[in-house]
């Protein structure tokens, strides 16, 4: 490790730019080589913007590699995807059976556009809150498994508990906001609905790091936007392409076992004729898809939590790489 020349700051001995205070060191110019009196041959540079995006690419694959270690060291984590899932269809359901008996959906006995509004902000608050809630518990756990720990279950749920109330109050923030473009959505036209789904979209990457802002550094809401904000500006491209990592590891898995077992059920069930087969593989393929669906996951909260120590404490966490980290903050 080395120290920043402005603030001093550890960094990486490979690294020119300070993920701190972005100073930019230029590094020692290589020595020329040996041409015993003859120029050196000069090669043409190779396009750079292509070999980018590509290595960016890969920096992301990488991550999500790095992830399944930790995730293949506490497995335990895939219980808190699992529980977020079924506890948002278990509100789904309730307030499906609760808008049904308040009469919506049926023509005679529609209700006001007030409760409409407000049974969509009472849906999208619990949703949120479900969401973070168990993302909180497994940030928690892979925070202490990046400081040499071994995490639990039982941890992860502490931890989320004493951040109830931010939780509670970052979720009802970003109910509000998605009602207020819903509402606007619906009464612009085509131009203004393209509008608002970009401000959408700027509203998810602008919060990207709130869940361990709200664990580690315990802020209120808007002040753990505005600290996403801060760090998004960092790792605009990581965060990004990070999950373009994890979503192609997971396609890959789709094809390579789930399409195939799918294939293969059906080849047999239909081959014996038997309906044991075919329950037996449909079941196993859905296993599949499910738990790679988990995996992906509790994967993009570990990376997200990798690159959030890297960024906010200039540390590199245990069972990653600083060169991959640091390819996360480079200049855009």
């Amino acid at each position: 490790m080395k120290r920043c020349p402005k603030c001093t700051k550890l960094m990486p001995d490979d690294v020119t730019r300070c993920i701190s205070c972005g100073f930019e060191s230029k590094p020692a110019p290589a020595a020329p080589a040996a041409t015993f009196g003859k120029p050196a041959p000069v090669r043409p540079a190779a396009p750079a913007a292509p070999a980018a995006r590509v290595g960016r690419i890969r920096n992301g694959l990488a991550l999500a590699a790095q992830s399944w270690r930790v995730l293949m060291l506490d497995k335990s984590l895939l219980l808190f995807p699992f529980a977020s899932g079924v506890a948002c269809f278990l509100v789904l359901a309730t307030f499906i059976a609760g808008a049904w008996a308040a009469g919506f959906g049926r023509e005679e006995s529609r209700p006001s556009e007030a409760l409409s509004l407000l049974v969509l902000f009472g849906w999208y608050f619990a949703n949120y809150f479900v969401i973070v809630y168990f993302n909180s518990a497994l940030v928690a756990c892979a925070m202490i498994r990046f400081r040499g720990g071994s995490p639990s279950v039982g941890e992860g749920l502490r931890a989320a508990n004493e951040n109830l109330g931010r939780i509670a109050s970052w979720a009802l923030l970003a109910a509000t906001v998605g009602v207020v473009l819903r509402v606007i959505e619906e009464r612009v036209g085509f131009i203004g609905r393209i509008v608002t789904r970009l401000l959408g979209a700027a509203w998810t990457i602008a919060t990207y790091f709130v869940v361990p802002v709200l664990v580690v550094e315990k802020l209120g809401p808007v002040d753990a936007a505005k600290r996403s904000v801060a760090i998004i500006r960092k790792a605009w491209g990581e965060s990004i392409v990070s999950n373009v990592g994890v979503g192609l590891a997971s396609l890959l898995a789709v094809v390579l076992l789930v399409i195939p077992c799918g294939v293969a059920t059906v080849v047999l069930a239909v081959g014996a004729k038997s309906l044991a087969i075919g329950v037996a593989g449909l079941a196993l393929t859905l296993g599949l898809w499910l738990f790679i669906s988990l995996a992906a996951s509790a994967l993009n909260s570990i990376i997200l939590s990798a690159i959030y120590v890297y960024a906010a404490e200039s540390k590199v966490p245990q069972a990653f790489e600083a060169g991959n980290l640091q390819q996360a903050f480079v200049a855009r």
